[in-house]
């Protein structure tokens, strides 16, 4: 079993939800075959054969999704997988073979296809900047950055695409920027009130220069963000550092500077870019 399908289980998911969601928006706010209109010129006992296939090459995700859309319409719909999330597939191949009512298929066609594009291209996007990474001990991390009320479903994703998550929301970690620190007073007293407030919860310290990089050493933060700092500042940092805390490095992080900095010591590099700046895959259902 893959890594994307372990993991499933453990986020906050709720994709009935949202395909009901997505299907009621197609639908007009009701659940009924008989609101889409192109499917009425379809006999309603019709039943017909069909396939999902990909047209680029991508990493998979989302088939969790692409079954509740079909079944929610009519759970007689049979859905033969060829493939599973996290799995490499290449442009031309058949994703899932589908069979069952012709307009329940249809009407579910588009809902079913806009998570697994979605998903597939925060995956892909993800595998592409890990390979930048493959010989290297840094992790990439995904960031909040995500589309609203998507984000459990786009950090599964990450995963798929051999990324790692950070924190999920503002509740199960400390991130102190530079506006905490500000209304705390300085770094100490923030890490201080973090430990105090949290014992249990991890303390990430966003620093902007070398000099409030000593400041979060000194602290105990658990991991300190190198925010914006070029690569010579980053050298200089780890030498600093030299080990204390564990390293994170953020900000401008395109696939051309992984590369650049895979293998100069930090621990974990963070992008936005892996869940925002995405291209949805292109996938296509035919009947056959």
């Amino acid at each position: 079993m893959n890594k994307g399908q372990i993991v499933l289980d453990k986020y906050a998911l709720n994709i009935k939800e949202d395909v009901t969601h997505a299907l009621l928006e197609d639908l007009g706010g009701s659940m009924s075959l008989d609101n889409d209109l192109s499917a009425m010129l379809i006999s309603s006992d019709a039943l017909t054969k069909a396939h999902i296939i990909t047209r680029e090459d991508c990493i998979m995700c989302g088939k969790a999704w692409a079954n509740m859309a079909f079944n929610l319409l009519d759970n007689n719909i049979r859905m033969d997988w060829s493939f599973n999330d996290g799995d490499l597939v290449k442009a031309g191949q058949t994703l899932v073979k589908i069979e069952g009512n012709t307009r329940a298929i249809l009407t579910a066609e588009r809902s079913a296809l806009n998570f697994m594009q979605l998903l597939s291209g925060t995956a892909t996007t993800t595998y592409n900047y890990v390979q930048h990474l493959r010989n290297s001990k840094t992790q990439l991390l995904d960031t909040r950055k995500t589309i609203p009320t998507y984000r459990q479903a786009q950090k599964y994703a990450v995963t798929c695409g051999q990324g790692y998550n950070h924190r999920m929301g503002l509740y199960d970690a400390f991130l102190i920027k530079e506006n905490h620190i500000a209304a705390c007073g300085c770094i100490s007293m923030a890490v201080q009130k973090a430990k105090q407030l949290a014992p249990n919860k991890l303390v990430e310290v966003e620093v902007e220069n070398l000099k409030e990089l000593e400041q979060a050493i000194a602290a105990g933060t658990d991991i300190i963000m190198l925010d914006n700092f070029s690569t010579e500042q980053i050298q200089t940092a780890v030498s600093i550092n030299s080990g204390r805390c564990k390293l994170e490095v953020s900000g401008n992080i395109t696939e051309q500077r992984l590369a650049e900095l895979s293998n100069i010591g930090v621990d974990y590099i963070s992008s936005g870019a892996i869940t925002k700046h995405i291209k949805a895959i292109d996938l296509s259902l035919l009947i056959i």
